[in-house]
């Protein structure tokens, strides 16, 4: 999983409110029980000693955001009187939380949030195709390609003395039209950074442009017959498809992982050990079971690699006011502050000492050998 997107709460000192709510409005009373459940969260928040600026700047963001239809969920982070960040959450969290502490309390969001793919979905026709396509933790991005060539577009019935011309110029100009749109495919695939691109629509159409894609993206093509571009298309079905291919990336993501965790030796266990490989930003992928009863802590410095599990340890590393967190709170910061990847994974899924386990982008000598997987 790609943490990047938690890096603009990073990027400045706490201490950070944190909120998380049921944001749904299908009821005929959603929209006074949203406010009241944020009436809630605002007197947690003010009981903990969050600042009142800080709590203002929260609740205009929370109140003020934009509907979604049927059940969902609102993370919202701020500090010093701002919101850094705002998060949908694709279905409500188990609880609402108000949380105030020195680091945000960000993981309920990374785990709602899920094993995100960047896809592209392609719904070709003879003049063009309609493109739509989403980065993880972006906007939609969306093109309507009109091919350069329009005519003629349809072949001529049979009979005819021009009819062998007409059908033979008809075709050429589906396969121009198709490779517009082809090029265009593979340009927004390469913006949103897709890893499945889904292509339905004609079928001599689609056939045609995935024809002309590039072999790297012609390789992540997934094709179906459905999907058209005719107003009030179905697109429910074509809906289906795209989410389970973009659920098999996941699932992969998520095997490819605990295979590389369970075959190298770069890997370890347990808090001791994953914590030792963040100090030396060692830590390529966490693997971790995400408890949000735990109430392990650990102790955190300014910087991303400042975490350890005990006091001492920071000020050998010339910390002079160490402070205690949440355990995930500091391996999230660490994490996204080293760039390394996260994979939530169920208990069964691997044998991982405290729910912990981590493969390295290397090893060398101070590596503790003690804390290697054996």
């Amino acid at each position: 999983m790609d943490l990047s997107f938690l890096q603009p709460i990073y990027a400045r000192p706490g201490p950070w409110a944190s909120v998380y709510l049921d944001a749904s409005r299908d009821t005929e009373d959603g929209a006074i029980s949203f406010e009241l459940r944020w009436r809630g969260q605002r007197e947690q928040l003010e009981a903990a000693g969050a600042p009142a600026d800080t709590v203002r700047a929260l609740e205009r963001a929370v109140l003020g955001h934009s509907p979604r239809s049927g059940s969902y969920g609102i993370a919202a982070f701020a500090a010093d009187g701002e919101v850094t960040l705002v998060q949908y959450l694709p279905a409500p969290p188990r609880v609402d939380v108000a949380a105030y502490a020195p680091l945000p309390h960000a993981m309920p969001a990374v785990a709602g949030r899920g094993e995100e793919v960047a896809w592209l979905r392609v719904i070709a026709d003879r003049t063009g195709a309609s493109i739509d396509g989403v980065h993880s933790g972006a906007l939609a991005r969306r093109a309507q390609i009109r091919g350069s060539e329009s005519y003629p577009i349809r072949r001529v019935k049979p009979g005819g003395w021009a009819q062998s011309r007409f059908q033979r110029e008809a075709a050429t100009v589906w396969k121009r039209n198709a490779g517009d749109s082809a090029a265009a495919t593979a340009e927004l695939a390469g913006t949103v950074g897709a890893e499945v691109v889904v292509v339905g629509g004609d079928s001599q159409a689609r056939r045609m442009l995935v024809d002309q894609l590039p072999a790297y993206w012609r390789e992540r093509v997934v094709e179906t017959d459905i999907g058209s571009r005719a107003p009030g298309g179905e697109r429910g079905h074509l809906d289906d498809i795209t989410i389970q291919a973009v659920a098999d990336i996941a699932e992969r993501h998520t095997t490819d992982a605990l295979d590389r965790y369970g075959v190298q030796q770069e890997a370890v266990t347990g808090l001791p050990a994953v914590v030792d490989a963040l100090q030396r930003a060692q830590v390529d992928t966490l693997l971790l079971v995400d408890d949000p009863s735990s109430t392990a802590r650990l102790w955190i410095g300014p910087e991303p690699t400042h975490i350890a599990t005990e006091a001492d340890r920071l000020r050998q590393m010339a910390v002079a006011d160490p402070v205690e967190v949440r355990a995930d709170a500091a391996l999230l910061r660490a994490l996204a502050g080293t760039d390394a990847d996260l994979v939530l994974v169920d208990p069964d899924e691997a044998p991982l000492d405290e729910g912990l386990g981590a493969v390295l982008r290397y090893l060398d000598a101070s590596t503790s050998t003690a804390y290697q997987r054996p």
